[in-house]
């Protein structure tokens, strides 16, 4: 998968780069003998202005490519207005649905709580917590810990099989899963230090991520 990133003071200025680029890869496919899907080509732009006024549609293999308001790009979705709202959103509802799957109501043919538990564990919480140390500004908000807390909770209620009106604190303790948003921030700090191990900390979002203080950095 190729990203290409043009910037430009001016929109037409950036449509041109970008027509520029896709001419660069059509002539190195031509030459090569390969073929790429433009339906397949997303085009993106990250600006506060709402009006782009002289951006022009370029085109790939003849095909004329129109903006779209965002993009998924390495299982990331990238949002026009830089939030990341709607992949907080897609990812929780994707989290709901197999909350449902794992887990049954029916005595005989519903997953042992051992399996659900290793099921949640294994694939749903790595699912949420991808590519945290980018996406967990987005986690930060109160919407998205509410959305958190309620995947925590059907999970949970698959895990020991109680009534739905028990409450989420008191299956915290058996099931022995910390939260969501916790597991988030935690992935996201171990990448931080990694990062700040070996001298590439310079951004301010991983400093305020690992509360760096002055002991740290002599």
């Amino acid at each position: 998968m190729t990203c290409f990133l043009a910037v430009g003071k001016f929109p037409n200025t950036v449509s041109g780069l970008v027509q520029w680029a896709f001419l660069t890869v059509e002539t190195w496919c031509n030459e090569d003998g390969l073929s790429v899907n433009p339906d397949k080509t997303g085009l993106i732009t990250f600006s506060r202005k709402r009006k782009l006024s002289g951006f022009f549609d370029p085109q790939f293999f003849e095909v004329k490519l129109s903006l779209s308001g965002s993009v998924k790009y390495l299982g990331v979705i990238l949002f026009s207005r830089l939030t990341w709202r709607k992949h907080v959103d897609v990812k929780m509802g994707k989290a709901q649905i197999c909350c449902g799957y794992i887990g049954g109501r029916g005595a005989k043919w519903a997953l042992k709580p051992r399996v659900v538990h290793w099921l949640y564990v294994a694939i749903l919480q790595p699912t949420v917590s991808f590519a945290s140390l980018v996406l967990w500004p987005g986690y930060q908000t109160a919407s998205a810990k509410k959305q958190l807390i309620k995947v925590q909770r059907l999970a949970s209620l698959r895990i020991l099989r109680t009534i739905r009106t028990t409450p989420t604190g008191a299956m915290e303790a058996p099931t022995g899963v910390p939260l969501l948003d916790l597991v988030i921030q935690g992935e996201a700090r171990s990448v931080a230090h990694c990062l700040w191990s070996v001298g590439c900390c310079s951004s301010p979002q991983l400093r305020e991520l690992l509360y760096i203080d002055s002991t740290l950095e002599v």
